[in-house]
């Protein structure tokens, strides 16, 4: 394969990264087609045909129309969907075709997709994305895992994508995303937790004061509590499913996934507790942690009261 055999992208899964990575792809002067469940479905699909539309995207209806004509083909879809959609897309597979998938999911599962795509004659590729894609779009960092990433490396670096072969093993790419993964996410949900307990004892100036004291060279004093805890409020609960997937990795290596669990249980709450305060967030707005924090408080306050009343009858 050499770097003209791509020419046509299909994107499996036109969501958030769908949506990027597609609009960055035809800018660039490549032919794409999209495929999401969505599309079959109302009132979700005159949504996704118009944003297809102002894109220059080919909505399709059905997987395998998607696939017809593609070079490269991006999984992009949620993580508990990513190992059923590979086994649908493997009787429209072809020669030729890269199948890469970038879901967020376990090692297991990324080699469990990999036998299943074996069963086709596409080449699959392993990608963990290592960073949020929205900044970096179709230049965010990945790393590549299987028997071809390193040749696949080579197309999809002339296609404008910023990947690195790492390993011809699948499953360590996605280790790598996993563990680290928990070191990050789980940064945010402690400090979901830290910050909203010392908001509510008036305590959060003299805590954050501690923290910088401790690790002056973090950023506790200035813009980290905001960036973390905004992680959370934007995409909890795809963060808590990703977490689940890293609670997976601990435990086929053998662990109990303690600290996993709790990190995706903790984004999992703030997610829901946004979505019960009914709260919305601008991405041109400022995100202030503490406004968050106090309108939770608030809208939780009468289910607080009503929980006492009920334990006091």
């Amino acid at each position: 394969m050499d770097k003209k055999s791509i020419r046509q992208i299909a994107l499996i899964g036109f969501g958030e990264v769908g949506g990027i990575f597609g609009h960055d792809f035809v800018i660039a002067g490549y032919k794409v087609s999209a495929y999401d469940v969505l599309l079959t479905e109302e009132p979700s699909r005159a949504a996704m045909l118009a944003k297809a539309q102002r894109m220059g995207i080919r909505a399709c209806d059905s997987l395998k129309e998607a696939l017809l004509g593609s070079d490269l083909i991006i999984s992009a879809v949620t993580a508990s969907s990513a190992s059923h959609v590979g086994s649908l897309a493997v009787p429209f597979l072809r020669g030729g075709q890269i199948y890469l998938d970038i879901n967020s999911v376990s090692p297991e599962t990324k080699r469990e997709i990999a036998r299943t795509l074996g069963e086709s004659p596409a080449a699959f590729v392993e990608a963990a994305v290592m960073a949020p894609v929205a900044p970096k779009r179709i230049q965010v960092p990945m790393l590549l895992g299987g028997a071809l990433a390193t040749s696949a490396a080579g197309l999809l670096q002339g296609i404008g994508m910023n990947v690195k072969p790492i390993s011809d093993q699948v499953g360590v790419a996605s280790a790598i995303k996993m563990c680290r993964s928990i070191i990050i996410k789980g940064l945010e949900a402690i400090t979901v937790e830290s910050m909203f307990t010392a908001r509510h004892y008036g305590a959060e100036r003299l805590v954050l004061e501690s923290l910088a004291a401790t690790y002056p060279e973090m950023g506790w004093s200035a813009t980290l509590p905001d960036y973390l805890i905004s992680r959370v409020a934007e995409h909890g609960k795809r963060r808590a499913a990703e977490m689940r997937e890293a609670a997976q990795a601990v435990a086929d290596a053998g662990l109990e996934p303690i600290t996993a669990l709790a990190t995706a249980q903790r984004q999992d709450w703030l997610a829901q507790a946004i979505a019960e305060s009914s709260l919305h967030f601008q991405k041109d707005e400022k995100f202030v942690w503490q406004n968050l924090a106090d309108e939770i408080a608030k809208a939780a306050s009468p289910r607080k009261k009503s929980a006492r009343k009920k334990r006091q009858a």
